[in-house]
């Protein structure tokens, strides 16, 4: 909130959508004013802006709400995504994302420590400017990502080697102190040579000097963020171990030079416990960068599959050329067991294709003349010449990069205990520090003051909050990153938990149960009728017809090769049927009730009705002039996935309801074969919703799987909307799921991959919250008055490294899920 000079009045300022007139303006300003604590609200219909003032900091959420409940929209800019430099923890997080939330107009700022982003939510006025201001003002540098995400992992890639550098530098330094002071102390002979060949003085300046360089050099990036963070009254993971070492190296020190200002009996030092708390903390950061650089893994691997030319036909020649100086519309020739580089139409040619890569299914696809094919995946055994159709930030594969990547950032509701954890965490531990020192100091036994220093840098080191920091970003990376290799892209962070938790799936049945295009199943003629013959009569005034059924039946008719005779007299009899002269004879096409009205008797094929019915196909009967001649049944296919889909679903632990317009009769018949658990029949496309509604009333968090298109509303209302994709239109806006293969197989996928990720998340905090609870006691010395335990600062820092990488390290476990149905 922004405050004036004049007066303590905050402001918050709204660009608005929708407004037309005067009555528009008037309605938004009574929508505002209604809300609490607004007492002024100014709405300008020229720069489709209002400006709310108030006396105390207004709820901006609910301002948003007023004004889309009065029927406008709160204009939201495009994301901004910004690169932050210098976090290290989980405070990092918090203390970015509270001071990005305090820039008038952000909506919703979620930053990653592991990929070191931030996406902000927020409306036309905030600039990213502004963002970066915030962020530094908090002690962070921060800048607008212009980089790819080749160019980030070079810059990832060359920071690894920076810290590997550091870190032997640090061990070769470190280790000389720590055998000098450890080995003195563990292997008298040892202190004995120490004693004799170099003496005790000799041997502290020598650690001195090795432990000086380690912290001017190596360690220095602790002390260059660590304490300006302090001075700001804002203390993060490297405040600690700042404090930690320069305390024990300060001591030690004094204990080297100026002996005497130290009480009787406390003279020692712990240069080694500086030295080598340095060293293993860089060795934990050098595996976390590692390890972090494993989780993004699958995005490399999407960007590596896009070449880096393309052969274009130029004046009559092929010519290879960068692939950024395609363009749409340009014709592109592609050799046998090349990579496609462009998404495209096949223009000549005839070959198959392997879109494992956007689909997960291993089978390649026949392509000829008019078929899509998708940039990066593998042309295999003919030659294909192609008119590109989206090239760059429009293809496929850009979407689905920019989906994870999306997806990669977000944050889980999960994350939302730890984050209110986290930003009180390095406080609180700083002052259980101190805690500790004075207990140590005024009860602790002689030398108080040497035991309080070392229990204190040991609770400092030991609490880092990094392992918290790390345990849900790097679960998504992995999570996600392995969803795009199977095909599932999950537009939203956030999906992946709430899938996990559905009680239910919701799917329609055209086009996701079925394969969405009726085909003619069942054809039986009486005797005294050549089969083929009256094939080709029926699909004749079938012809005429512009139902869906009179299109599968003339295409198994030309399937056959079969020539349609001429019709004459053709009529459609609204609720029954057609008919027609063909060959100067009645045909007449319909249901039972319109033989019955020709008094027609169908007890012939009432056998064969039955078992139709059975099926799930509702049957339609012929009639030659005055003679019924044949049953034919027009079915939509179920999917071969669709058996195996369901019954994974219900090994899941999830019931599967099926939406349709279907009469009950036809959709119970299908529900029964499939053993779905809910019907939901006789819906009109517009009734799609309420039905969800009902289901979610009836069985809790729900999914939805829909085309993407035209369920759009349903998988909006759903808890998570899952698009069954074609392979090749992945932006589908309303889905939280794109599931691209078209496959049914995909959805008991997504729901397993989701629980196994989000387990795994539990997994990471439940270490990383238990670890500090169990061993910040311990460090504060807590074992010492019954079995005399203490924990070394050394040890303390090599569990803190330890706990980061054994958050990586189960998260990277993620990387060998294995799907349910392959």
């Amino acid at each position: 909130m922004s405050i004036s000079n004049s007066s303590a009045v905050f402001r918050e300022t709204l660009s608005i959508q929708g407004m037309t007139c005067a009555s528009c303006v008037g309605r938004v300003e009574k929508a505002l004013k209604k809300v609490d604590g607004v007492e002024q609200a100014n709405v300008n219909l020229a720069t489709e802006q209002a400006v709310v003032e108030s006396s105390a900091p207004l709820d901006r959420a609910a301002l948003v709400k007023a004004i889309e409940r009065a029927g406008y929209d709160v204009v939201v800019a495009a994301p901004i995504e910004l690169s932050i430099d210098g976090m290290t923890c989980a405070s990092c997080v918090a203390r970015v994302e509270k001071a990005l939330k305090k820039v008038p107009g952000v909506q919703q700022a979620n930053v990653n420590l592991a990929t070191e982003q931030a996406w902000v939510e927020a409306d036309t006025t905030v600039s990213a400017d502004k963002l970066i201001q915030a962020i530094r003002k908090a002690g962070y540098d921060a800048q607008l990502q212009t980089t790819t995400t080749t160019e980030q992992a070079d810059q990832k890639a060359s920071e690894q080697q920076q810290l590997k550098r550091d870190l032997l530098i640090s061990l070769v330094l470190a280790i000389p102190v720590f055998v000098l002071e450890m080995g003195s102390h563990l292997i008298p002979a040892f202190h004995m040579w120490v004693m004799h060949q170099i003496g005790q003085m000799p041997s502290w300046l020598l650690q001195f000097v090795l432990t000086t360089l380690v912290l001017l050099f190596p360690g220095r990036r602790f002390y260059q963020k660590g304490i300006p963070a302090l001075l700001r009254f804002a203390p993060d993971m490297n405040s600690l171990v700042a404090v930690g070492t320069l305390a024990a190296y300060s001591f030690s020190v004094v204990a080297t030079f100026m002996p005497q200002l130290l009480p009787e009996g406390t003279v020692n030092v712990y240069f080694e416990a500086a030295a080598v708390i340095v060293s293993l903390i860089l060795l934990g950061r050098y595996f976390e960068a590692k390890a972090k650089g494993r989780t993004s893994q699958a995005i490399q691997h999407l960007i590596g599959m896009q070449p880096k030319t393309a052969r274009i036909v130029r004046n009559g020649q092929s010519v290879e050329v960068p692939l950024a100086e395609v363009s749409s519309g340009m014709q592109v020739d592609i050799r046998p067991g090349e990579r496609i580089p462009v998404d495209g139409e096949v223009l000549d040619g005839r070959s198959y294709v392997d879109e494992s890569m956007i689909s997960g299914e291993p089978l390649p696809v026949e392509k000829m003349a008019g078929s899509a094919v998708v940039g990066g995946t593998i042309n295999q055994n003919g030659s294909l010449s192609i008119r590109a159709t989206a090239v760059g930030a429009d293809s496929v594969l850009a979407q689905i990069i920019r989906m994870v990547e999306q997806a990669q950032g977000s944050k889980l509701p999960i994350q939302a205990l730890v984050d209110k954890v986290t930003m009180w965490f390095v406080p609180a531990v700083m002052l259980m520090a101190v805690l500790t020192f004075l207990v140590w100091l005024i009860f602790g036994p002689e030398p108080a003051l040497t035991f309080g220093l070392v229990n204190a840098v040991a609770v400092l080191i030991i609490a880092c909050p990094c392992a918290m920091g790390l345990a849900t970003p790097t679960s998504i990376m992995v999570g996600t990153g392995r969803g795009a290799e199977m095909g599932i892209l999950f537009r939203k962070g956030e999906a992946l938990q709430l899938l996990q938790e559905a009680q239910v799936v919701a799917v329609d049945k055209t086009g996701t149960l079925t394969e969405g295009k009726p085909q003619l199943t069942d054809f039986h003629v009486q005797a005294g009728f050549e089969q083929t013959q009256l094939l080709s009569w029926v699909a004749a005034v079938e012809a005429k017809s512009e139902h869906p059924i009179a299109f599968a039946i003339v295409e198994a008719a030309q399937q056959q090769g079969l020539s349609l005779p001429a019709v004459s007299d053709f009529d459609s009899i609204v609720g029954s049927g057609v008919k027609g002269q063909v060959n100067g004879q009645w045909l007449h096409i319909g249901a039972d009730r319109y033989m019955h009205q020709l008094g027609l008797s169908t007890t012939a094929f009432d056998q064969v009705a039955v078992r139709l019915g059975q099926e799930g196909k509702t049957p339609l009967y012929v009639a030659v002039e005055d003679q019924l001649a044949a049953i034919i049944a027009v079915a939509d296919p179920i999917k071969d996935s669709t058996f195996a889909a369901i019954e994974a679903l219900h090994q899941l632990g999830v019931k599967v309801a099926m939406i349709t317009g279907d009469n009950r009769h036809t959709a119970e018949a299908i529900a029964r074969q499939l053993k779905i658990d809910t019907v939901v029949a006789e819906v009109l496309p517009e009734g799609k919703v309420d039905s969800v509604r009902e289901l979610q009333q009836q069985y809790g968090r729900l999914a939805f799987v829909g085309d993407g298109i035209n369920d759009a509303p349903a998988l909006a209302q759903a808890d998570v909307g899952l698009a069954i994709g074609t392979g090749t239109d992945v932006a589908i806006e309303a889905a939280d799921v794109v599931l691209m293969s078209g496959s049914l197989k995909g959805i008991p996928n997504a729901i397993a991959l989701s629980q196994a990720t989000i387990r795994n998340i539990r997994q990471n905090l439940f270490w990383a919250f238990v670890y500090n609870v169990a061993l910040i006691p311990i460090a504060a010395g807590v074992l010492y008055p019954l079995w005399g335990i203490l924990l070394s600062p050394m040890f303390a820092a090599g569990a803190m490294a330890l706990s980061s990488v054994f958050v990586l390290g189960n998260a990277l476990r993620l990387k060998r899920f294995a799907a349910p149905l392959q």
